[in-house]
């Protein structure tokens, strides 16, 4: 279907006489969709737009985005779903399109005026309506991202642009959304499951997708042929457009404007090349800022809600100085009342505040901090920059001041450097004491802002794009030096992750320190949540030294006023602090497969097998690599089948314990893929390594995700093809890992937090699955470890398990908390 749309749309053009240059305007008036009295009665235009195209480029475009979007389409929903929804949709969308343009035209103005000259063709509106219907069946990642570059893409055109074209897609789009909540919506599937949140990882893209948009809008009403959207005003926060020399001569005829003639004549000589550099910088810093904010980066964040709320503010700025000066409100928005004045200024103030806002509520999304030093060392750059090309503009502008009319002092060089780094926006608001003439200092009046915003901006992105460390490459060191030689724990490996810092244990006696050593015993990973200090599993390195590893973590939170808490540590530690006074609960069980002699034979081993064969029968094969060595197609199917995994949910991705996609970057960690004769990967589990004496003894199930019209038995077959791999290797055991709050029945009393807690794992099951997922490991014959919480202090459990549940559930919302305690009061 979608070849044959392409060739009809080339046909159309070739017998109508519009390829490549577009339809005439005797044509033009006859197929397009417009407002003007010629349209009266043409109902017909509706169906016949979408066939031809407005130029050359525009059919270019057209052509690529039928092949994409409407191939993508038929791909999902077939050729005869398709047709049907592009009918609905072009139909539909151009009804609520027409609605926006009636609702635009009802401003009056240049805007309304302008509209009811313009006619729209072309396929956008219906691409990108059945592109949003189909999404509803795409998987979450997919679905999340093509929506938000839609919409996000569709409002600033609608907003920055504002033509007929830009309203009829925005029109198709909403509707495009409401068809396929309609048809294939999450609600009508099942009502009862809430939507779940993007995950961590997602979130941030989807975030930084937003500022990047909104930072290219201004660009669009900057470089259109026609700027009428309510926010095209906004152009003049990063570039003031030159006058032309028709208008800067006939405003200086008058004596009376002579003020008004020096600001056209400074923005007149502004229009060079280094003031358009300068003009598009502020768009710059912030897709900058976006890269950061899709790496997580703090300072990012930072530097993109500061900008937007600068945007804001001096949107509020151009709204006041514009309507103080009637001659500024007629050359910036033609004709129009007072009132529609206030609100085309107002408007483009707000967008970039709701940007802020969301990058406010946003915020939890975005923890990570740059290395230690790193910003010291990028702060010195800027400043040394600064001071350089501010002595080179004020010493050279002082060596070539004939150059310069009028001739300029020391002191007038001095008063008129700050203006050098401001957009020429605003350098075209405010007269300037002198202007030059000379090639020199025409260089120096132009280039000095760029030269050292360009510092800022090749700085910043090192900066975003630098590889972060969870804490100090030094002690990331000592831990991996640790961790080569012995890590005395199969959840050792996760002491690795990102938020941590350590105690550790030098080897021979000694106490904790800072210093690097390659002598290190032992270390235990923590971090700090609400005054409570929790770690990260047990003690890690020789077991020799695990017991002054424990006393060490614990000195450490007597000295800093913290509350220790052991998490998911093993029996022997356990122990150890029983018998110092402190209580213990059991809050997960690790399950783990003895190598030695395994062999997937008899009753007991008939699930396994039946997977190994099905995966054999099917083509699908097991492939043992890492994230690095992935290809990209690999790669990008495990986020895909990773994000509609966490969409499933209902809630937000698990943590600290519970590794993510960021965990499956480690070299040290390898990846067990299921993939077909097709390179479709049906599911992917990870594996943490567990050493002794600098050899590889065992693997540690962590992350595990399969797709959901994946075969069935596709974990079975997964862990049972690591088994096989592992024991070719020498490797003496594989842990399937801990399954957080449920446990073996060992028959021992359990008191009230035990019971407490079993109630939780029982009344969080529809949600998280714990116990179905010890259910799942028990089909692998192991061995059962019970994993416990140690504590010193009962009336410090609040605060504790206030700590657990932030270090789970990180990105967690208060309603998402909320949905949890209806689960437990259920």
């Amino acid at each position: 279907m979608t070849l044959v749309a392409l060739a009809v749309m080339v046909a159309v053009g070739v017998v109508s006489g519009s390829l490549p240059g577009g339809p005439a305007p005797s044509v033009l008036a006859h197929v397009g969709i417009g407002v003007g009295p010629w349209q009266a009665g043409r109902w017909w235009t509706v169906l016949t737009a979408p066939w031809f195209a407005s130029g050359p480029l525009a059919c270019l475009v057209s052509g690529m985005a039928v092949v994409v979007l409407l191939g993508a389409v038929e791909r999902t929903l077939g050729a005869g779903r398709t047709v049907v929804l592009a009918v609905a949709v072009q139909l539909v969308g151009s009804v609520v399109g027409m609605a926006l343009v009636d609702a635009a035209m009802s401003t009056d103005g240049r805007w309304a005026a302008t509209l009811r000259e313009s006619v729209a063709v072309g396929p956008g509106p219906l691409l990108v309506g059945c592109a949003l219907a189909a999404s509803a069946r795409w998987p979450a990642l997919w679905r999340r991202r093509v929506r938000v570059v839609l919409l996000v893409g569709m409002i600033m055109l609608a907003l920055y642009s504002g033509l007929i074209p830009d309203l009829l897609r925005l029109g198709a789009a909403v509707t495009g959304l409401a068809v396929g909540a309609l048809l294939w919506g999450r609600a009508r599937r099942d009502r009862s499951r809430p939507l779940a949140p993007p995950s961590r990882r997602e979130g941030r893209v989807l975030v930084a997708l937003i500022v990047a948009a909104t930072a290219v809008g201004p660009l669009i009403a900057l470089l259109a042929t026609t700027r009428l959207g309510p926010l095209a005003v906004l152009r003049f926060v990063f570039a003031s457009p030159p006058p032309d020399a028709a208008t800067v001569a006939q405003q200086c005829l008058d004596p009376a404007s002579a003020h008004e003639c020096t600001l056209l004549q400074a923005r007149l000589r502004l229009s060079g090349l280094g003031p358009v550099v300068m003009s598009i910088m502020p768009v710059l810093l912030l897709l900058v800022a976006a890269e950061g904010l899709r790496r997580g980066r703090r300072g990012a964040w930072l530097a993109a809600t500061g900008l937007n709320v600068a945007l804001s503010a001096l949107g509020l700025f151009l709204a006041t100085d514009v309507l103080s000066e009637p001659a500024q409100q007629q050359l910036i928005l033609g004709a129009g009342t007072h009132v529609h004045a206030w609100l085309d200024l107002a408007v483009p103030a707000v967008q970039p505040l709701l940007v802020a806002v969301l990058l406010v509520l946003t915020r939890r999304r975005f923890t990570v901090r740059a290395r230690p030093g790193l910003l010291r060392r990028w702060a010195w750059r800027i400043g040394l920059t600064a001071v350089a090309v501010s002595v080179l503009d004020v010493a050279v502008g002082l060596a070539v001041a004939d150059q310069y009319v009028p001739r300029p002092a020391l002191a007038d060089l001095l008063a008129d450097l700050p203006t050098r780094f401001l957009p020429p926006g605003y350098l075209g608001e405010t007269a300037p004491p002198f202007l030059p003439e000379g090639y020199l200092a025409t260089v120096l009046f132009e280039w000095t802002g760029p030269v050292f915003w360009s510092v800022v901006l090749i700085a910043g992105l090192a900066t975003f794009t630098r590889t972060t460390s969870p804490g100090s490459e030094a002690d990331l060191d000592r831990l991996h030096r640790i961790l080569a030689r012995t890590s005395g724990s199969s959840l050792a490996h996760m002491a690795t992750w990102p938020g941590q810092s350590y105690v550790f244990i030098p080897d021979p006696d000694g106490a904790p320190t800072a210093s690097a050593g390659a002598g290190d015993a032992a270390a235990i990973a923590y971090r700090v949540i609400g005054g409570v200090a929790l770690t990260t599993g047990g003690p890690v390195g020789d077991p020799a030294h695990h017991e002054r590893a424990v006393e060490a973590f614990v000195d450490l939170c007597q000295r800093e006023s913290w509350t220790p808490c052991l998490y998911s540590v093993d029996a022997a530690v356990a122990e150890q602090v029983r018998e110092a006074g402190w209580s213990t609960v059991q809050v997960a069980e690790e399950t783990v497969v003895p190598l030695a002699g395994l062999a997937f034979t008899g009753r007991k081993w008939q699930d396994v097998r039946t997977a190994l064969n099905k995966a054999d029968k099917a083509g699908i094969t097991a492939e043992w690599t890492t994230w690095h060595k992935s290809p990209l197609a690999l790669t990008d199917q495990i986020r895909v089948v990773s994000e509609e995994w966490v969409a499933d949910k209902g809630l937000p991705e698990m943590g600290f314990t519970l590794g993510g996609l960021d965990e499956l970057t480690d070299d040290d960690v390898r990846l067990m893929l299921a993939v077909d004769s097709y390179r479709t990967v049906h599911g992917v589990t990870s594996w943490l390594p567990v050493r002794r004496d600098g050899a590889t003894v065992g693997w540690t199930l962590d992350f595990m995700r399969r797709r959901s019209d994946g075969f069935r038995g596709v974990m079975e077959f997964l862990i049972a093809s690591t088994a096989h791999r592992a024991q070719a290797d020498g490797a003496e055991f594989l842990s399937l890992s801990g399954a957080p709050l449920a446990r073996l029945d060992r028959g021992l009393p359990a008191d009230v937090l035990q019971r407490l807690l079993d109630l939780t794992g029982r009344a969080l099951e529809p949600v998280y699955g714990f116990r179905s997922l010890l259910a799942f490991k028990a089909k692998f014959q192991p061995e059962y470890h019970p994993l416990y919480m140690a504590y010193p202090d009962p009336a410090a459990l609040p605060a504790i398990g206030t700590a657990i549940v932030r270090a789970y559930l990180p990105d967690a919302r208060p309603r998402d908390i909320g949905r949890l305690l209806r689960h437990l009061t259920h």
